[in-house]
């Protein structure tokens, strides 16, 4: 059985965290464009357990829409 090194590992979560960060920034700018469309300040994804579960907004003035 082959093993992974702490070496490769490394090299493996940099490449993770690299592509973690251009998700979140993706998802930052869409939330954005969110705000601008609906003129509602606050508006963003919202996630629960690392799971997208619906659109509301950070003051929760809004009711929650859910994504099923």
């Amino acid at each position: 059985m082959k093993k992974l090194t702490k070496k490769q590992a490394k090299i493996y979560f940099k490449e993770f965290q690299k592509i973690e960060s251009e998700f979140y920034g993706k998802i930052v700018k869409l939330e954005e464009e969110m705000t601008h469309n609906t003129g509602i300040i606050d508006i963003e994804f919202f996630f629960c357990d690392n799971e997208m579960v619906g659109i509301g907004n950070k003051s929760r003035t809004m009711k929650l829409i859910h994504r099923n």
